[in-house]
């Protein structure tokens, strides 16, 4: 961020005593406490329905979370000259939730289940926006992922990356196919029920969008949830599934610690059992291959990182682990 972007600091109604750079943006320290200035690149409409969210989890007070602050016309958004947009939000000094920490997993858990209580919005809300599809976000994603193994397999001299994704490249996108159709299947079932397990009704649930350790903060007044931008229209367990996939990859898919996890956000918010295989299927879908194979296509291929080799072993090593996984925790939800 350039410096003469914190020049619209002027047409808030704070006195700004200090500024700094942090997190890609602006940290200023004001009259009214520690503030982040950064750029914003959705719509006037976006942000205004993020706004909306972020007060009433707010009112709720279950949850502390970052509010907009409107300049001094009450506008949520300014723009500099070449029309960049910029945003001005509460902060808090912290830390971020670590990962290694079992205890501050299990806290990140119960606050996310304590957010999705004040997340859901009328469904006359003005603007809203369309629920988001797994079904079709795996159909784009296997599109890409038959892309590429068309390209390996046309492609002569291979690297040893090259040649260890080609080996795993069919049982992957094998299991991708299969977990995606599954899910249209699962989808069917409840045609007619609204447009998804997002929407209710009257009522219309979001989630944060982003909800991993990055944006969760430990600072002097407790918890401090941050960076609401994602924020979209889709069942909360979305975000669930995020955070739980970030941790389990990092402890070879635990079962263990997947129940502590999972126990801890039902005794906030008990999971229905749609959900629960909701859950399942974002789980089950490859993921993590896809992130590795669509970074590895979309960058420069003359000099490929020896962490796309680790990261792609890892993927392979731990294939049992979250098959086993996901056999022990979802081998009852039937039952539910």
């Amino acid at each position: 961020m350039n410096d003469r972007a914190a020049e619209l600091l002027e047409q808030y109604e704070i006195e700004v005593l200090r500024t700094r750079k942090g997190r890609g943006a602006i940290l200023c320290d004001t009259d009214r406490g520690c503030l982040i200035f950064r750029e914003y690149s959705g719509s006037l409409d976006r942000i205004r329905l993020q706004d909306r969210l972020l007060r009433q989890v707010e009112d709720a007070g279950l949850v502390r979370v970052e509010s907009i602050i409107p300049d001094r016309e009450g506008s949520l958004l300014v723009k500099d000259a070449d029309g960049t947009g910029y945003v001005l939000k509460t902060w808090q000094e912290g830390r971020e939730c670590s990962v290694h920490d079992r205890g501050e997993c299990v806290e990140a858990v119960r606050l996310l289940a304590r957010l999705h209580g004040s997340m859901e919005l009328p469904g006359d809300t003005p603007n809203l926006p369309v629920a988001f599809s797994p079904e079709k976000e795996y159909d784009k994603h296997n599109k890409e992922l038959k892309r590429v193994r068309k390209y390996l397999q046309q492609k002569g001299q291979k690297t040893w990356f090259e040649t260890s994704l080609r080996k795993v490249f069919d049982s992957f996108l094998e299991e991708a196919l299969a977990v995606t159709e599954q899910w249209r299947e699962y989808c069917r079932m409840f045609q007619g029920e609204g447009q998804g397990p997002a929407r209710k009704a009257d009522r219309v649930a979001f989630c944060h969008g982003d909800y991993q350790y990055h944006n969760i903060l430990q600072g002097v007044g407790g918890w401090f949830v941050v960076n609401f931008e994602k924020c979209m229209c889709d069942a909360p367990i979305r975000d669930l599934y995020l955070l739980l996939r970030k941790l389990l990859e990092k402890s070879n898919w635990s079962v263990a610690l997947g129940e502590e996890l999972l126990s801890a956000y039902e005794r906030e918010r008990p999971i229905p059992a749609r959900d629960w295989i909701d859950l399942y299927y974002r789980l089950a879908y490859p993921e993590k291959f896809w992130k590795i194979v669509n970074f590895y296509y979309n960058s420069g291929k003359a000099w490929i990182p020896g962490k796309n080799q680790e990261k792609l072993e890892r993927v392979i090593e731990q294939e049992k682990g979250k098959q086993r996984f996901l056999d022990q925790i979802f081998r009852d939800v039937g039952a539910r």
